[in-house]
């Protein structure tokens, strides 16, 4: 197969300066932008919107989403204040790092205005108070709410009354769309070619260690692959559990004509793989578990030479910090990137491509 270090050399990605000085791969954002310009009219389709599920994207929106978010990684634009005067709330009832942050990064650069909700038991919820008048409170104090809970029906509960578009930050067992989507962002930065369909010799092996049926992040990047199975040989799924997808995971690859390699031996197909997601910690409904917690990745793991791994971290001992500063590395690009792919999202929802400078190439 062909990925982003096998492509001919008129193709292949140029590593862009990297301005946050990290380890690993940084793939230039600007090669998803060759030739192209960001149809809004795409776009379009989810302003006003909630955005909840995966289930709502398809492979055209997920792809002019991305070269949007390369559009806003590679171009100066907090000049043009595109969210100036909205109000973006961050209800987070779930502890979380990276998602709050990344979102709150995205709304601030974008000169929007941030209050936030950083631990549930300092609401009302800990009064007994329903999401659904939780919902309804917010209606008034800001213009988009980015929840994450730990009740897998919190994002049915709070819509009962949420006017505003909600974004989901996890839900949950339930589902990560916008996790999803800076994955893929990832993904489609280190080779661009996927944007497109692929010649046999050039789809890929991907391959999950975790458990899509019970970590939302897994679930949520494996139903986005699916719209992009033109491009996928294989999926392999390496998991403590003898049945890691449950029944409507199952049942939707089945629809897709997917049948999934299913091992608990990682020395099954690890030399194969291409593009390798992990993760190993799940909020199960009264807390965090960690799972398939055997399997670890490390700088003499044998990986295929241009392989590249993916985590939505935080990670524990499955991966290793000796992978930090190899060119396996794609989780740390994975994390960065997902400012911009909300940023993307945000004045998507907002409806503020108007306020984009002028020589910006949307239509």
């Amino acid at each position: 197969m062909v990925n982003g270090n096998d492509l001919h050399e008129t193709d292949k990605i140029v590593a862009a300066e990297n301005p946050i000085k990290s380890p690993g791969l940084y793939p230039d954002p600007e090669k998803l932008l060759v030739r192209d310009t960001i149809d809004t009219a795409i776009l379009k389709r989810l302003t006003g919107r909630s955005c909840i599920s995966v289930a709502q994207f398809d492979k055209e929106f997920v792809l002019e989403l991305c070269k949007f978010a390369a559009l806003l990684e590679a171009t100066e634009i907090a000049s043009s204040h595109p969210l100036d005067g909205k109000i973006v709330i961050t209800a987070f009832f779930e502890a979380s790092t990276r998602t709050r942050l990344s979102f709150e990064s995205a709304a601030l650069r974008l000169d929007a205005r941030v209050i936030t909700i950083s631990d549930g038991k300092t609401t009302g919820a800990a009064k007994g108070e329903s999401l659904a008048d939780i919902g309804e409170m917010l209606n008034a104090y800001g213009d988009l709410v980015v929840m994450r809970h730990t009740a897998t029906n919190a994002v049915e509960q709070i819509l009962e009354k949420l006017r505003l578009p909600l974004i989901n930050a996890g839900n949950g067992t339930g589902e990560h769309p916008t996790q999803a989507l800076a994955d893929w962002y990832a993904i489609l930065k280190w080779n661009p070619q996927l944007k497109g369909i692929v010649s046999s010799d050039e789809k890929i092996n991907l391959g999950i260690l975790g458990t899509p049926g019970s970590m939302r992040a897994v679930r949520s990047f494996l139903e986005m692959s699916l719209l992009f199975k033109e491009n996928i040989r294989q999926i392999s799924i390496v998991s403590e559990m003898a049945d890691p997808l449950g029944a409507i995971l199952s049942e939707k690859l089945k629809h897709e004509h997917i049948k999934p390699v299913i091992t608990n031996d990682i020395n099954d197909v690890l030399s194969d793989l291409d593009v390798i997601y992990m993760n190993s910690i799940a909020y199960l409904g009264d807390g965090y578990r960690t799972l398939d917690t055997r399997y670890r990745l490390h700088k003499n793991s044998q990986l295929r030479k241009n392989a590249v791994v993916l985590h939505p971290l935080a990670r524990l001992d499955e991966l290793s910090t000796t992978l930090d500063d190899t060119s396996h590395n794609l989780y740390f690009t994975q994390a960065h990137g997902a400012v911009f792919i909300r940023q993307a999202l945000l004045i998507t929802l907002l409806d503020r491509f108007d306020r984009l400078p002028d020589d910006i190439p949307v239509v």
